[in-house]
């Protein structure tokens, strides 16, 4: 497992149990014991891990309406928690990361895969399908190019 996906899972799982308790607990603290429990060889990514879940927190409401947005079917409540925060996760990195250090092809893959770890048999499709519906509305506003989501070998 890649050190950048390792520090997703353990993003995932801080916001799982943080969403789990109804945003009442301390993300910080969740955090910082995920890391220490969990994240062993991560040395040099918590700037990574931090700046995620600073920028999820700070752009919840906007992220949790693209949601609703795009799965209007799901009412939010209704998402299980891990793809709820597998979209949350994916959801800034598309939209709100910085594009050239995490690709939108990437971002998207990434959130695929943590609902095909950690969530049920059908997370990996829903979680596609709303992350490719925001995708596609990116591109048609203009504001990201339309990208391979397979690199082809030299």
């Amino acid at each position: 497992m890649s050190r950048r996906h390792l520090a997703r899972s353990i993003i995932l799982q801080s916001l799982y149990e943080w969403d789990f308790y109804d945003q009442q607990e301390d993300l910080i603290g969740i955090i910082e014991r995920n890391m220490k429990d969990f994240g062993p060889g991560l040395e040099g990514y918590e700037e990574f891990i931090w700046k995620r879940a600073k920028g999820i927190i700070e752009n919840l409401v906007a992220i949790d309406d693209l949601i609703v947005k795009s799965a209007p079917e799901w009412p939010l409540a209704q998402i299980s928690i891990v793809d709820r925060n597998a979209l949350r996760i994916g959801l800034y990195e598309l939209v709100y990361a910085n594009k050239e250090a995490v690709p939108a092809p990437v971002a998207i893959n990434e959130a695929i895969e943590l609902g095909k770890n950690y969530g049920g048999p059908n997370s990996g499709r829903f979680i596609n399908g709303v992350l490719g519906t925001v995708y596609k509305q990116l591109i048609e506003m203009g504001e990201l190019k339309k990208e391979n989501k397979r690199r082809s070998k030299k």
